[in-house]
């Protein structure tokens, strides 16, 4: 093997999945890993934690998108507009590979301890979105309301959206469970 091998952690993120289809995730190794990458097990501990910091690896680009929209949304619109345009922004990154999503998925879907890890990924991602509408003038409560609120429905449109294989938009399923959560509320 050479010393630099190019494209390293798109080989080893590939090798990954393919290996935890195939084999399942608790029965593949990191050296499996590198070894179906070609690469060497240092080379994978240097772009990845660990074996499943490789299904979550695109959460702090997804979680910059959506900071990014949420604080350079607008003044004028709403709490709830400005939420959405955040969640719809990380929408639109997810969408762009809805092949690689559905797997990492069910990956996920088949493992308790990912399934944990994803849901600590997501309370982090609604504390920054809280503190991103906090600095856009929300009170505290309502921040952390809004933004927890935002990630169910992110939840909910993301899993209608995966559980109808990936048709379509996920921007648009964000929007339209977010226009389904309005009606919900005032029947309250």
């Amino acid at each position: 093997m050479g010393r630099w091998e190019p494209n390293a952690s798109g080989r080893l993120g590939r090798a990954a999945m393919e290996l935890y289809l195939e084999r399942g995730f608790d029965q593949t190794t990191v050296a499996d890993i590198a070894e179906r990458a070609g690469l060497t097990k240092r080379t994978f501990f240097r772009h990845y934690a660990d074996k499943r910091d490789v299904l979550f690896i695109g959460v702090t680009p997804l979680r910059e998108r959506i900071m990014k929209a949420i604080t350079q949304a607008p003044a004028d619109l709403s709490p709830v507009a400005v939420l959405t345009l955040g969640m719809q922004a990380g929408a639109e990154m997810i969408q762009e590979r809805p092949e690689d999503v559905k797997l990492r998925q069910a990956i996920i879907d088949a493992h308790p301890e990912l399934q944990e890890r994803e849901l600590v990924k997501l309370a982090g991602l609604a504390a920054d979105m809280a503190s991103a509408l906090r600095g856009r003038g929300l009170g505290e409560w309502n921040a952390r309301l809004l933004a927890e609120t935002g990630v169910a429905v992110f939840r909910v449109a993301f899993a209608r959206w995966v559980a109808n294989s990936a048709q379509g938009p996920l921007t648009r399923a964000v929007g339209e469970t977010m226009a389904e959560l309005a009606p919900l509320i005032a029947e309250g």
